[in-house]
């Protein structure tokens, strides 16, 4: 086990029931090979949303509240760690390994952590935001690897994207061998579709001819330049030319007709990758699954080690100029409680394409 060498008292913004946010003081104990970093901008996922709007099972709220949300984001260093230097901005991971969290080497935590599944699904693991307190507090304390410093040539507003692509990172690799080759589908024009989309591109090589995008709003397919782009009302996806690769990215109630339109599509032996989170069983067509061979991958939230990968991406300057067409024109000043709320109840309210930024002030 790790040794405390200090505590810290941290103003966080909780969620104690949906709608409802109270500061509450809190005292984090800070163990050797811990940071203690300072949250300064931070994004609303649509997971945050779920909580905030009690949108998931009432069971599930009544077992994790209260607790403060937020796991993308993006801060500096301000103790902890004497490895990163006090200031220095890092990329906050919010995916927390068991055996970081508990001080015991890889192979004494789980089946994930000795490398026998991905390193993503550790068995006694943490995540911000879902099952231990988020990045909405003053003072964050996490394993020093789930900390990734970013690179002076990424601005803030760009390396707050790194969580979500970094997901899009992960879900990608099962099939990146194929990737120099393959004819790729994207089904979603929202965020996760867009950011998915570009991993697969700038980070993987698949090219303008080799990448079709498929969405159900022309003013969102727009922003896909480096994409070929569908309706999927109007494509014919029995009669249609065959992809190897669909990743779903929908989630929702669309999560249905996403899925089987990407069985449809995909040719014998292909693979399906699900991302699309929904609260309710989703039907989906298991005669055709079989009949083609297909394969389904199912990938959720990523590792420390995704998030140094993206990172690399994220510096070509032509990367940044695709995923800056997510960056809203305003921040929302974030320095308490009713801010904090306010802000996710406009989110909830105005589902905009663009990500909502929140810029910390403590």
């Amino acid at each position: 086990m790790s040794t405390i060498t200090q505590t810290v008292d941290s103003r966080s913004l909780r969620l104690t029931h949906p709608h409802h946010v109270e500061e509450m003081t809190m005292d984090r104990t800070v163990a050797e090979g811990f940071v203690v970093i300072e949250p300064t901008l931070a994004s609303i996922c649509h997971a945050d949303l779920r909580y905030f709007g009690g949108l998931r099972k009432p069971e599930v709220l009544a077992r994790k509240l209260p607790m403060a949300l937020l796991h993308e984001g993006i801060g500096k260093v301000v103790g902890g760690s004497s490895k990163l230097q006090a200031g220095q901005r890092v990329a906050i991971v919010p995916n927390l390994p068991g055996y970081l969290l508990n001080g015991i080497k890889h192979d004494e935590c789980c089946p994930a952590c000795r490398g026998d599944i991905p390193e993503n699904y550790c068995y006694n693991g943490k995540f911000l935001g879902s099952t231990i307190d988020g990045i909405a507090q003053s003072r964050l304390v996490i394993p020093e690897a789930c900390a990734i410093p970013i690179p002076d040539s990424i601005p803030d507003d760009i390396a707050v994207l790194a969580e979500l692509c970094s997901v899009s990172y992960r879900a990608i690799r099962p099939v990146a061998d194929l990737l120099d080759s393959a004819q790729v589908a994207v089904f979603g024009d929202g965020p996760v579709g867009f950011l998915t989309a570009a991993m697969l591109h700038y980070a993987f090589g698949v090219s303008t001819e080799r990448l079709t995008v498929f969405g159900a709003i022309q003013e969102k397919l727009e922003h896909f330049t480096f994409a070929r782009t569908e309706m999927v009302q109007e494509y014919d996806f029995q009669g249609g030319w065959k992809v190897d690769v669909v990743l779903e990215c929908t989630g929702g109630r669309f999560s249905e007709s996403a899925i089987n339109q990407g069985i449809d599509l995909l040719l014998p032996g292909g693979h399906l990758i699900a991302m699309g989170v929904s609260e309710e069983l989703v039907p989906i067509n298991t005669r055709d699954v079989l009949e083609k061979g297909i394969t389904i991958h199912g990938s959720s939230r990523s590792s420390h080690s995704d998030f140094r990968k993206v990172l690399e991406v994220m510096k070509q300057e032509e990367c940044q100029e695709t995923l800056r067409q997510l960056v809203p024109d305003d921040y929302i000043p974030v320095s308490k409680a009713e801010d904090f709320a306010g802000a996710m109840e406009s989110a909830l309210a105005h589902r905009d394409w663009k990500k909502m930024y929140l810029d910390f002030r403590w």
